[in-house]
């Protein structure tokens, strides 16, 4: 049936088809949005469409028009299936080139679902006001999935609420005006597989009035001290600014909480009118006086309900709480540990689980989730972030989720985490630093340590306690996809970085936790994650990310835990296991996913190693064990979690866990253990007595101060691999050829981990690109991306290359990357350094396979991924800081001889661990003797513990064995000097000597 036969005769056809809906005389005629019959596309902004979108690749819905027989209007519909595990949906919206569409006139909008009687709850948002589509207020409701075929879906306007989560503009006016509207969206059930059809999207009925007004109050919670009058301020606003044109009249009584009325509070009713006329934004106020009774009490709730007549009405009932009081936990004169064990003993078991659960703030179904689950944390994921993106939105957004917090019963602080993996990465206009990776290369620990420093303040500045960094893993295959995320492939390296800790914590002993500018540090991923093999990961299509790491007791040990033994010892607050499997050799258990061992977490790390924090789930992971739901949540809790980011299933979670506590299957004295190992690192830093966001050091977000910290750290991490006839450092007087894929790219340069979880090419972030360096440094340059500009007429070449961002799994070799420069990038190579003398800058997460090309580059450099401050790389390249960084993972010759690391019997790379040329640093004289001489002299400062003579002797070996090998590296070369950079770190410095002078015999 055509829409215009059933406009023709809706009265006629309402008698002959069960889908039919009657009009009313007066109602206008429905307008049509979408009829799915092929006049709008699959499309995205800023023409009109129809287009899908989702948490990861594998979440977005598949689409189709499908022709159908019982379409409810035309002869097609929309159809599609999905399987989704984060989030994912579609929208349709409208052109931005085009003005918006005024539904102003109408009472609301409907379309027909064909029902799968699935009990699933699907929301449905329409976009309000902005630019366009994607940068318009969101608005809210939803319909459930409790039926079966088609049914028509009628959601009036006024049933929508303002999205509080997220919002891609931050808001415009925070009222439906409904006169400039961009289109609709669609989100579909996550965790299940599923499809859908709908048809006939329109506009339906008369204009509510109650849409031209709207009552909101100042806020959800309003606490109060025992015996104060708590304020309840109400405000009307009506659609774009206008005076009210009738009176709007909001009835009010306090209601029914866990206050006793009369006792705690003095009940209060009335009504207030704000007349015709009345100006949008005014507010009138409700004043709420509570009593003193003189007991120790937790906290108690007053709601407010209020009504109104010729308005909107508000969302959410007001409550007054009046504030927990004179019970011990609260009283900061105690020991911590006094307050906990008080704190531990009051709570009921459905609270404990509430603390052990932690969920991604744009999951919630609705922010009074905070209290009605008792939610111990919350998380942004990579790229949740308000909008706007920026330290004030971040501290609001925080702060509005701990007054929830304020409406349970002992009002106990969220704890709220991010990735801050490389400075505030997921924050606009933060100061990003290098990559882990290119840390490493700096052999700088007291360098790492102030990079952690910046980056915790940062970080708390925007109201963020707690940091998912550093990660502690020791890389062995460089094919992995988070292998910048290493500090390196050795144990010992990645033990001497681990001052950033202190950067981040600040002392060992927790006290410096309370600071505004420290953050509850994570190690991760515990254990073993650097060392899974190829082929080994079932997730999808990565193939090394989330694998199978076989070990024996001693490599375990010795390689993948020392880092983790080093992390307890410097009081880290808290540890995240890998998603990765353990397979040790000979403990006859197999593969066993890290959430699952309680050997290792359990009996290693906290009875062995005396890790006193507490234990955080990865991402879903708990997920990823065997056995049904309640399976994973035994499992793991049993295994030593003690908290669960479970980012979508909190309330699954919380259930469960009650569930498996009431039936014996986990003891209560695990989830005592756990809520006391949380509470604690609540109490340390400071949240119960300061809750809210401390933005006094916002104003050194993105501060001079803090980018020369990262400008510092990007020149440190420059390894310059060779340099034939000193071509390195570049003089101002010459003319300097710039080419390359990653020369003037901030995204690339930055990587994964920016903004959002995969990164981004392009102008992402504030910052300076190399390119922008070097121009800067007074270079005389000429830029062509591609080399297609003439090269005639240069003394110097620079192509700078590399990788596109990637994170984890996704940036595996062999998922769509390689370790090979693109045909772009070998191009411009071939082109530049076939014209000129030429230096090749590789920006990429790990090493990049250029031996084939190594010839006809003069200079090479390992640029890793330094960050926002390109005027760092700069700096080394014109000499304004020396080159002084050294390799953190060996540079192979081939894919073939993946995987390759220091200490390996057969050790033949391209540039061995612990190489790096330097500049503006004199070299040595001297030969054999030389070298006898120094070892002596490094074996009397190691037996006296003088490291820093130790290592400057160390230093300077190596750099005689580096002039004397130059371009001509062997096996029998690279070998012992590998070693020797492995046994300085470990602070056998007599012996590195030893092993450097065994290099240069063979050089």
């Amino acid at each position: 049936m055509r829409r215009t036969a059933l406009l023709a005769s809706a009265a006629l056809f309402a008698g002959l088809l069960p889908w039919a809906t009657a009009r009313a005389a007066d109602e206008p005629a429905p307008v049509p949005v979408d009829r799915f019959e092929g006049e709008v596309p699959f499309a995205a902004q800023p023409a009109e469409g129809i287009f899908t979108w989702g948490g990861d690749s594998d979440d977005p819905p598949a689409l189709r028009l499908t022709g159908r027989a019982d379409a409810p209007e035309g002869g097609k519909v929309l159809a599609g299936s999905y399987d989704i595990s984060g989030y994912g949906g579609f929208t349709h919206d409208f052109a931005a080139t085009a003005p918006a569409h005024d539904w102003s006139a109408h009472r609301g909008i409907r379309f027909w679902w064909d029902g799968r009687d699935d009990g699933k709850k699907i929301p449905f948002e329409i976009k309000d006001g902005g630019a366009n589509g994607e940068a318009s207020e969101l608005w809210t409701t939803s319909f459930t999935d409790d039926f079966t075929g088609w049914k028509q879906i009628e959601l009036p306007f006024t049933d929508f609420t303002y999205r509080t989560d997220y919002q891609p503009v931050g808001g415009i006016d925070h009222v439906l005006g409904l006169k400039e509207m961009w289109g609709y969206a669609l989100t579909l059930p996550a965790g299940v597989k599923g499809d859908f059809a709908m048809d006939d999207v329109e506009l339906y009925g008369t204009a509510d009035q109650a849409l031209t007004a709207s009552v909101t109050t100042d806020g959800p919670v309003h606490p109060v001290k025992e015996g104060a009058t708590a304020e309840v301020e109400v405000a009307v606003a009506t659609t774009g600014g206008q005076p009210l044109a009738a009176p709007v009249t909001v009835t009010y009584a306090t209601a029914a909480g866990t206050a006793t009325s009369g006792t705690d509070y003095t009940p209060v009713s009335g009504a207030l009118t704000f007349p015709a006329g009345t100006a949008s934004g005014a507010t009138r106020t409700i004043e709420v006086p509570t009593r003193r009774d003189r007991a120790a009490e937790p906290a108690e709730t007053v709601p407010l309900k209020l009504t109104a007549d010729g308005a909107k009405a508000p969302a959410e009932t007001p409550q007054v709480v009046i504030d927990a009081h004179g019970l011990p936990y609260l009283d900061k004169r105690l020991p911590v540990r006094k307050r906990v064990a008080d704190l531990v003993g009051r709570m009921s078991l459905a609270e404990k689980a509430g603390q052990m659960t932690q969920a991604e703030r744009g999951a919630m179904t609705a922010p009074g989730d905070i209290a009605a689950y008792d939610l111990g944390s919350l998380l942004s994921g990579g790229g949740s972030t308000p909008t706007p993106n920026t330290p004030e939105a971040w501290a609001k957004m925080i702060d509005a989720f701990q007054l929830r917090t304020r409406a349970t019963r002992f009002q106990i602080p969220l704890i709220y985490g991010v990735d801050a993996v490389h400075g505030h990465n997921n924050l606009s206009g933060a100061t990003v630093m290098p990559h882990n990776i290119g840390l490493g290369a700096t052999r700088d620990p007291r360098l790492a340590e102030k990079t952690g420093a910046v980056t915790a303040a940062e970080v708390r500045a925007t109201g963020v306690p707690w940091d998912f960094a550093p990660c502690l893993c020791v890389s062995r295959d460089e094919r992995w996809g988070r292998a910048y995320e290493s500090f390196g492939e050795d144990p010992a390296l990645v033990d001497s970085m681990e001052t950033v800790i202190q950067g981040l914590q600040g002392r060992a002993n927790g006290k410096d936790l309370a600071r505004d500018d420290k953050v509850l540090a994570t190690a991760k991923h515990y254990v073993g994650d650097g060392g899974t093999e190829y082929g080994s990961s079932t997730t999808g299509t990565y193939t090394l990310d989330q694998g199978v790491t076989k070990v024996t007791r001693e490599q375990l040990e010795d390689i993948h835990l020392a880092p983790f033994r080093e992390a307890v010892d410097r009081g880290i607050g808290t540890v995240m296991p890998s998603y990765s499997s353990l397979d040790i050799a000979g403990d006859g258990k197999g593969a066993v996913k890290m959430h699952a061992r309680g050997d290792m977490i359990n009996g290693v790390l906290k009875d062995r190693l005396g890790f006193d924090g507490f234990v955080i789930s990865d991402w879903n992971a708990i997920d990823q064990l065997p056995g049904d739901y309640a399976a994973h949540v035994r499992t793991s809790v049993n295994a030593g979690l003690d908290m669960m980011m479970v980012p979508y299933g909190y309330k699954d979670f919380t259930a469960t866990l009650v569930d498996e506590v009431t039936a014996g299957r986990i003891g209560e004295d695990r989830v005592d253990d756990a809520v006391t190992r949380i509470l604690t690192e609540k109490f340390e830093l400071g949240l119960f007595e300061h809750p809210y966001a401390d933005t006094s050091g916002a104003a050194a977000i993105g501060s001079r101060e803090h980018r020369e910290v990262a400008r510092r750290a990007a020149a440190e991490s420059q390894v310059l691999l060779k340099n034939a006839g000193g071509l390195l450092p570049l003089k101002q007087s010459q003319k300097v050829y710039v080419a390359g894929s990653n020369a003037d790219d901030i995204g690339n340069q930055t990587g994964g981990w920016t903004l959002t979880w995969q990164g981004a090419s392009g102008d992402t972030v504030p910052g300076t690109t190399i390119l922008q360096g070097l121009r800067k440094a007074g270079g005389n340059v000429t830029y062509s991306k591609d080399a297609s500009a003439p090269t005639g007429g240069y003394d110097v070449g620079v192509v700078i290359v590399g990788e596109t961002p990637y994170a984890e799994g996704v940036g595996d070799v062999g998922n769509g990357h390689s370790l090979s420069l693109s045909a772009a990038d070998q191009a411009a190579v071939d082109k530049v350094c076939g014209a000129m003398k030429c230096a090749v800058l590789t920006v990429s997460g790990r090493p990049q396979l250029i031996g084939d090309r190594l010839g006809e580059i003069d200079a090479l450099v390992a640029s890793w991924l330094p960050g926002t401050e390109g005027d760092g790389v700069a700096d080394v390249l014109y000499g304004k800081r020396p080159f002084t960084g050294q390799l953190p993972v060996t540079w192979p010759k081939s894919q073939s001889q993946l995987p390759i690391n220091v200490g390996d019997p057969a050790y033949d790379p391209q540039f061995p661990y612990g190489w790096g040329l330097t500049t503006l640093t004199r070299v040595p004289k001297g030969g054999t003797a030389a070298l006898r001489d120094l070892g002596a002299r490094a074996a009397a400062a190691e037996r006296h513990g003088d490291d820093r003579t130790g290592r400057a002797l160390v230093t300077r070996a190596r750099l005689l064995v580096q002039q004397r090998a130059g371009g001509h590296l062997t096996q029998a070369v690279a070998k012992p000097f590998a070693d020797a950079d492995h046994l300085l770190l470990t602070g056998r410095y007599g012996k590195a000597v030893q092993k450097l002078a065994e290099a240069y015999r063979a050089a």
